[in-house]
């Protein structure tokens, strides 16, 4: 039998329901139904980051994305009187294009993580790294710091609330 510690259970239990949330994130015909399962995400997100150690990067994603970002996205939704629903068809030949991309995205993750050495960090469980040193990877340009892709999500977020106007206007 195996043994499970409650750290285990909270992470099976949260990767679970970061899991079932995102899938409906992205099936539900519903706008706002969309969003709130998208908070969710974003919460196990952070409950994940907490459970690893990481408890500022955890306390930001609750705060930053959890708290604003998603609150922004209801508010445009509510404020631009949309209908609300997504109800769109979908063609067979672009079902097609959407489950190839998701394939080729599949096989090259895959193929990354099989092939590439990512670096290993271990930080010792309930050892808090010091804010200094957070603020300076995250502000290095050098190999494993983080300005590059802050700045690259932080304009996918940007085209994200566009995305959501333009679609929540649509039907006007």
């Amino acid at each position: 039998m195996m043994d499970l510690s409650l750290l285990d259970i909270t992470f099976y239990a949260t990767a679970a329901v970061i899991i079932v949330c995102s899938i409906l994130a992205v099936t539900t015909g519903r706008i706002v139904r969309s969003a709130t399962y998208l908070l969710f995400v974003l919460f196990g997100t952070g409950v994940i980051y907490s459970m690893l150690g990481y408890t500022y990067l955890g306390a930001v994603q609750l705060m930053v994305y959890a708290g604003g970002i998603v609150v922004l996205y209801i508010f445009s939704i509510l404020l631009t009187r949309s209908s609300q629903t997504m109800r769109y068809r979908i063609g067979r030949g672009r079902l097609a294009a959407v489950l190839a991309a998701t394939a080729t995205g599949a096989v090259l993750v895959i193929f990354l993580l099989a092939s590439q050495h990512f670096a290993l960090v271990a930080i010792p469980q309930g050892v808090e790294l010091p804010a200094r040193e957070i603020g300076h990877a995250m502000i290095g340009s050098d190999k494993y710091q983080y300005v590059l892709p802050f700045e690259i999500v932080s304009v996918l977020l940007v085209a994200c609330m566009i995305g959501a106007i333009l679609i929540a206007r649509r039907h006007k």
